[in-house]
């Protein structure tokens, strides 16, 4: 067997590995919101938050020793040893009758996410320079593993309770789900081969050495939009969309199976992007498109009725008629507009931006005294935006697709700045994005109840692409600055 077949092997034992481990982190995305639309458990909105991010915290911080690990002792022991150790709280879940049971095997199960931290070192230490952009894209497509979970569950789910009929066959899920887990660890175990980067033998001090650089920090804020807003998303869409557009579990989760899907296979794609046009040119259509589709999804979902242009009185006097299309001061008579039907079908038709429609009412009587610049007619106004369940999902599917290539182009960069150090690199970056995994359900959670809008969540995604696009056009700037100061004295000197 040549290099390029037994690297061919790793990867797409990994990638296998990896989407097994992805689809089992993110259970708790369909599982919590089945248990609670179905009266199983009684769990608020930041509980939820709080139960669908709680497997994504550990799975962040145990990347970086995962990371560490693999850097030492190759991916074939810590790779299986991760998949067996997952396995125990997974089956342990299937036992949960509360809260607290619930997040504490939650908790156990969540280091499935350090997965990706091993299989990126695992992977990038069997393929050149020139092909591991690709090689990693590759790999990263095991994301699609939320895709299984967010189309299969469901169905799963449906299957084990009878149609709802018998809501405790929910428990039988984790126990398939940590089957499945097990029979990866041992296919994994005797399919793979292992191998270890040449820093293997250095300590972990010196290992530890390129996490002082804060270009790995500036890395993992990218990640943490791309990678942790992804995860965060494949579990959050399905109350989402079970919320604003009464959509049932299974169809609520084939749409966030079309979110997740795309984003892990385009994957590849960004990875060869990313070794054919540069990762950081990648990053600012990412970022730049992160910005524009944010800001478009942030107006909620409204049938809003509020004041509108109003008559006043243009002098004192006596109203001497009023009817439904105008009002008579003192012989000058004042038009009213009158309302129409223009939204009366309007939930049954197809609208992309809002409409509204306005008219007026007398608020005065035949006989009244008024003053001049009295208000004798009041406005009214009902805006209506639908928020088009499928323009939604489009725009949805195509953030995530965004993010796939972002998440390859972020990773393109570790081994071209860290070509030895890939596992602790990749390991921290991945704890940053991991930690986005976490902490955005929550804000969502708490965004949702302060503001009683599920669009809400889309001004963090806004304000975090903001923050990166401009710190990363801003070293680039000073990158450039330094390259050429002779240049910059000439725009200068230039300058009328």
């Amino acid at each position: 067997m040549n290099v390029t077949q037994g690297a061919n092997k790793i990867l797409f034992i990994n990638t296998l590995a990896f989407t097994f481990c992805f689809a089992a982190w993110l259970l708790n995305g369909i599982l919590v919101t089945f248990l609670v639309d179905n009266q199983v458990f009684d769990w608020s909105g930041v509980e939820i938050g709080w139960l669908i991010g709680i497997p994504v915290l550990t799975g962040a911080i145990f990347r970086l020793p995962a990371g560490v690990l693999t850097d030492k002792l190759g991916g074939k022991p810590v790779f299986t040893s991760l998949l067996l150790i997952c396995a125990i709280p997974m089956y342990l879940l299937s036992y949960a009758n509360n809260f607290w049971s619930f997040a504490l095997c939650s908790l156990g199960f969540g280091i499935a996410g350090a997965s990706f931290a091993v299989g990126i070192a695992f992977s990038s230490i069997w393929f050149p320079k020139d092909k591991q952009g690709v090689a990693l894209g590759i790999f990263g497509a095991g994301n699609a593993g939320a895709a299984i979970t967010t189309l299969v569950g469901p169905k799963l789910l449906d299957f084990l309770t009878d149609d709802k009929t018998n809501l405790n066959g929910w428990r039988e899920m984790p126990k398939i789900y940590a089957a499945f887990l097990v029979v990866m660890a041992i296919a994994f175990f005797f399919t793979t081969k292992n191998k270890k980067p040449a820093s293997s033998t250095k300590s972990l001090t010196a290992i530890m050495q390129p996490l002082k650089s804060i270009r790995v920090w500036r890395f993992g804020l990218y990640y943490f939009l791309v990678f942790g807003c992804f995860v965060a998303f494949a579990g959050w869409l399905v109350p989402y969309y079970t919320n604003v557009y009464a959509l049932d579990l299974a169809t609520a989760g084939l749409l966030a199976s079309c979110f997740s899907l795309p984003s892990g296979i385009i994957r590849a794609f960004g990875g060869w992007l990313s070794d054919k046009i540069g990762a950081r040119k990648v990053m600012y259509w990412v970022l730049g498109s992160s910005l524009v589709f944010s800001a478009a999804l942030i107006v909620p979902k409204m049938d809003v009725y509020s004041a509108g242009k109003g008559i006043m009185a243009k002098s004192s006097g006596v109203i001497t008629d009023v009817t439904d299309t105008y009002v008579e001061l003192e012989g000058v008579k004042y038009v009213i507009k009158g309302k129409t039907d223009k939204l009366a079908n309007v939930n049954d038709e197809f609208h992309v931006l809002p409409v509204k429609e306005s008219w007026q009412k007398a608020i005065i009587k035949k006989g009244d005294v008024v003053k001049k610049k009295q208000l004798i007619v009041e406005g009214k106004t009902h805006i209506f935006f639908q928020a088009n369940l499928w323009i939604f999902a489009i725009i949805a599917i195509i953030m995530g697709s965004i993010w796939g290539i972002g998440k390859a182009a972020v990773y393109k960069h570790i081994p071209d700045y860290f070509p030895e150090e890939v596992g602790v690199v990749g390991g921290m970056v991945g704890v940053l994005g991991g930690l986005g995994g976490f902490f955005c359900p929550i804000i969502f959670g708490y965004l949702l109840e302060g503001t009683g809008l599920w669009s809400s969540c889309w001004i963090l995604m806004l304000v975090l692409a903001a923050i990166c696009l401009i710190w990363m056009h801003r070293v680039v700037q000073k990158m450039a600055d330094k390259a050429t100061p002779q240049l910059i004295n000439k725009f200068e000197e230039n300058i009328d």
